[in-house]
């Protein structure tokens, strides 16, 4: 029998948005059909799917958890049931499965099994806070978490700030939900003045909110950030030509090296 196929099914990105009205009914008429979902969450995704619908019951669904503390040891026995014929939906607990999330494990056993990958479409709060930011679309770069120590944490903003303005690209953040308010205060006193500083929150929901200003502007305001699912965006001056030459190896060095 030849092995099933792993369909990606993005999730809303917050309790109480309807399936219905933020997932293209092609996306929702992949769900219907599947009975085996490996999940972030067991109670999230059952949430989600009786939102969306799906052919069987609720019960009768096979849902495996694969999530931060899901031993790597495990992810062949996540993938026996797709290599045994089964097609199977992997979800995230919010937003688009495998960026930012566990589910890459399984993405990537999958394409080692030789097993078809099929992301769907659906709301990626990465996209949708780089989207509303007006900052460079054109170029950007997805940097995770910053550490949680105050000194190593402002050093790793000020290095990626060094890069943004070295590539002339915008680099994006998260930050878990409790630790915003610190996160934007760190960023105000490592980043410059004239870099321009975003932070999103509850993309697509009713209490959305993205704010844009210079980090000089930050600064003159008070503002108080909402302990919630939030995207940080941050865009740098470009760096002058003589500037990104001097942050450059000599070409002479380059073909040295290329040489070895």
């Amino acid at each position: 029998m030849p092995p099933g196929r792993l369909w990606l099914i993005p999730t809303p990105l917050g309790a109480g948005s309807d399936p219905q009205r933020v997932l293209p009914a092609d996306t929702l008429a992949a769900v219907e059909p599947l009975d085996y979902f490996v999940v972030e969450s067991a109670r999230s995704a059952r949430a989600f799917l009786k939102s969306a619908g799906t052919r069987a019951p609720l019960q009768a669904l096979e849902l495996r958890e694969l999530n931060e503390h899901t031993p790597a040891r495990e992810i062949p026995l996540l993938l026996a049931p797709i290599l045994a014929g089964r097609d199977c939906g992997l979800l995230s607990e919010a937003g688009v499965p495998a960026v930012a999330d566990p589910g890459a494990a399984l993405v990537a056993a999958a394409h080692a099994a030789g097993i078809e990958v099929r992301p769907l479409i659906g709301p990626s709060s990465l996209l949708l806070a780089l989207m509303g930011s007006g900052l460079n679309g054109q170029r950007f770069a997805f940097a995770g978490y910053v550490p949680a120590q105050a000194a190593p944490r402002l050093e790793r903003l000020r290095e990626l700030e060094r890069r943004s303005a070295r590539e002339d690209e915008t680099i994006l953040l998260i930050e878990t939900p409790y630790r915003n308010q610190a996160l934007l205060d760190a960023a105000l006193q490592a980043l410059a003045p004239s870099t321009r500083l975003m932070v999103a929150s509850a993309l697509s929901l009713p209490a959305q909110r993205i704010v844009v200003d210079t980090v000089a502007g930050w600064r003159g305001a008070a503002r108080e950030l909402p302990k919630t699912p939030a995207v940080f965006g941050f865009q740098a001056e470009a760096a002058r030509p003589a500037q990104r030459s001097a942050a450059s190896p000599a070409r002479g060095a380059r073909r040295r090296v290329t040489g070895r």
